[in-house]
């Protein structure tokens, strides 16, 4: 299945903190196999294996696992040692909240907390970071992302969020987080969370201590990477082209996934907008992240990728790529060195 790709805009940013502590970052770019000069395009993705580099790479280089984004550090160690505390916990309610307190003893640290929302989402439960981290508001969207995903993998499942909202205006890449949290996203509220029903507060945790090991050895890029547990639409439906894809150019309509979803297309089109997403949206992002892939990671020749994507001439397939990335697909492969090792 073709892995998601990155939008240099988060390139961009988790490099802020280690640049704010003059670490020279060009070497560690260079070391994750991404070229300096896409910082400059932003339209320019990156796979998930480089990002995943350079992650590790501004990890060993800030000695925090924060990496610099925050006002404080958080020395590494500190969240394995919040999830052995809160692994011992009798559901996900009280997980949440002794993670909460854990951080709370850190000065300078993250502000977190866990609130029920009064009004017509009574029934929400709200997950907050309630203080600005130094004015990155990327450090702040990316503990909530994790708390997200760290929550599903403590019950085994995934906790479909109502919506989540930020404190910050839109971003240039705003139509990004929509399928990034799976819900609707709003923007310039008055702080960053995430709303999810009260019910999954009661359910118990289902991982042990090696289960926690294994995940901790590829935390935290494991979270901050969108798992697919198959339960939105969107996911089922992304899954569904992706699969399609490694068998055929010819990709189903819209009408041929709703008859194997057993709903009607207006119906399928309703239920991937309250998703904040469509079907032609993700169709270019499977064919996208499968062209980025492909030249950045294989010696495929460029007309027998567009090929095996669905499109019957090169020129179609360089437009595409254009309209994607802001680049054509042979100076994409030009700047990227081939990535043989796809295992990390």
């Amino acid at each position: 299945m073709p892995r998601r790709t990155i939008t240099v805009h988060h390139v961009r940013s988790v490099l802020r903190g280690a640049e704010r502590r003059g670490v020279d970052t060009v070497p560690l770019l260079r070391t994750a196999q991404i070229p300096p000069l896409l910082l400059g395009d932003d339209r320019a993705r990156v796979t998930e294996v480089q990002f995943a580099r350079l992650f590790r790479e501004l990890y060993r280089a800030t000695g925090d696992e924060f990496l610099g984004l925050g006002s404080a550090v958080s020395r590494p160690g500190t969240f394995a040692m919040m999830c052995h505390a809160s692994l011992g916990c009798r559901d996900l309610g009280a997980a949440i909240a002794r993670g909460v307190t854990f951080y709370g003893l850190f000065p300078g640290g993250p502000d977190l907390t866990l609130e029920h929302r009064e009004g017509p989402e009574s029934g929400d439960a709200v997950f907050a970071v309630r203080n600005d981290l130094a004015h990155d508001y990327f450090l702040a969207e990316c503990l909530l992302i994790i708390w997200h995903r760290l929550c599903s993998w403590l019950i085994g499942r995934r906790i479909p969020l109502h919506w989540a909202e930020f404190g910050h205006p839109p971003p240039p890449h705003k139509d990004e987080y929509g399928l990034l949290f799976g819900c609707p996203v709003r923007f310039g509220a008055p702080r960053t969370g995430a709303g999810f029903d009260a019910h999954w507060l009661t359910a118990p945790l289902i991982r042990d201590e090696a289960a926690l090991e294994a995940m901790l050895n590829r935390a935290p890029f494991d979270l901050l990477s969108r798992r697919e547990y198959g339960t939105t639409v969107a996911e089922q439906v992304r899954r569904t082209l992706a699969r399609a894809l490694r068998s055929s150019p010819r990709l189903p309509s819209l009408g041929e996934i709703a008859a194997r979803l057993a709903v009607s297309p207006a119906t399928l089109r309703r239920r991937l907008a309250q998703e904040a997403t469509s079907y032609q949206q993700l169709k270019d992002a499977v064919r996208r992240d499968a062209a980025i892939a492909g030249l950045a990671e294989g010696r495929e020749p460029i007309a027998d990728l567009a090929a095996r994507l669905g499109f019957s001439e090169d020129t179609a397939f360089h437009r595409a790529f254009r309209r994607w990335t802001g680049t054509t697909p042979g100076a994409y492969r030009m700047a990227h060195p081939y990535d043989c090792d796809s295992s990390e």
